[in-house]
């Protein structure tokens, strides 16, 4: 049996150095590492049948002298450690290249790739060791589940909403304004009592929103279908119902579903573009329909003296529940101003970090 050098094929990191040796049904394998020298012996069958096969190769730098290896049923697999973080312009101290090895074009990588490669495993343990350090959420999954039935019940609450008014919008015309409470009220009741929980999940952490923006919005919209139209049957015939309810859900059928997607970590561009463009006409000619009703219903309120407050002997005053309208209208518009400036800053947050990931 006669001694022949194999084929061996290499490739470098920064930190180790990787090399292929083209041997199957390896038998007596040996790779030692003695003053920077790897020496390799084995019986195995090569490109010309079963022999004994050895090399030795002088690596250009210093390695650490406990090579990694493994035998396949079709090949040898070595790393060896190099003593320092380098990339190396050849993987011999000879000048020659010997002509038994080549590179491992299956590994092989330029210095620029493996800076990036090398970073990434730096980020990658980074993060876990970031993550190691926050507590985990045991009810992560729950919170996430919930999150996403609240939305997708309100969408379906709203949209059936924004169509069954476009629809007799269509079919009965100007006529449609004048009983829109009674065929909408009945699910926009269920749709703004269940918004109260808008307020509660940011309260309680289960989402990263303003506790104040939210409260603002859910009491306002709730004072105007349940104090305004709710209580004062003159007011549930006017063309105003129709504007206020169709503006609420034209704005709602975007927003839900772009918190549903965010719940399983998914993203529609067109979506997030509405969700984030569409409110700027919609929330202040929103507001602007809600100031419409409250001013249409300060004459009944003077009226029919309901909500007014009559104070008890010495004072003997009564407060009318218009006056408080009044004054509920000033913060209205104050309202509008802190949650339109809330809403811009979100927009702009949001779009510039999208323009960060894409560069």
């Amino acid at each position: 049996m006669q001694t022949l050098t194999p084929r061996v094929y290499w490739a470098q990191r920064h930190k180790e150095i990787y090399l292929r040796v083209e041997l199957s049904d390896v038998q007596d394998l040996d790779v030692s590492i003695k003053e920077h020298v790897l020496h390799f012996t084995a019986q195995g069958h090569g490109a010309k049948g079963s022999n004994e096969y050895k090399f030795s190769l002088e690596f250009l730098e210093p390695v650490k002298h406990e090579p990694v290896f493994k035998a396949t049923q079709r090949e040898v697999n070595i790393t060896v450690q190099k003593v320092e973080s380098q990339w190396w312009e050849r993987l011999t101290w000879q000048m020659k290249k010997p002509v038994f090895h080549a590179p491992d074009f299956d590994r092989w990588l330029d210095e620029s790739d493996a800076e990036l490669e090398l970073k990434e495993k730096q980020d990658q343990i980074t993060k876990i060791s970031m993550d190691s350090r926050v507590p985990r959420d045991h009810f992560h999954n729950l919170k996430r589940g919930y999150l996403f039935m609240y939305n997708l019940v309100q969408f379906l609450g709203f949209s059936w909403i924004f169509v069954n008014m476009t629809v007799r919008l269509f079919i009965l015309g100007q006529d449609s304004f004048y009983d829109t409470f009674h065929s909408i009220a009945d699910m926009m009741y269920f749709c703004q009592i269940l918004a109260v929980a808008e307020v509660v999940n940011p309260a309680i952490g289960l989402v990263k929103t303003g506790v104040i923006p939210a409260m603002i919005q859910v009491v306002g919209r709730n004072v105007i279908l349940f104090v305004i139209f709710g209580s004062l049957e003159e007011m549930q015939n006017k063309a105003v119902v129709f504007f206020v309810f169709y503006l609420w859900s034209m704005i709602e059928i975007f927003r839900y579903p772009f918190y549903m997607l965010c719940c399983i970590d998914t993203e529609w561009k067109t979506l997030t573009w509405l969700r984030y463009t569409i409110w700027i006409p919609m929330y202040p000619l929103g507001v602007l329909a809600e100031a419409v009703a409250v001013v249409q219903s300060l004459a009944i309120f003077n009226r029919t003296r309901l909500f007014s407050i009559t104070l008890p002997w010495p004072l003997r005053m009564s407060i009318s529940f218009a006056l408080i309208l009044q004054i509920y209208l000033v913060l209205m518009f104050l309202g509008l101003f802190i949650n339109f400036r809330h809403l811009l800053k979100q927009r702009r947050k949001r779009f510039r970090t999208k323009k960060r990931k894409t560069n």
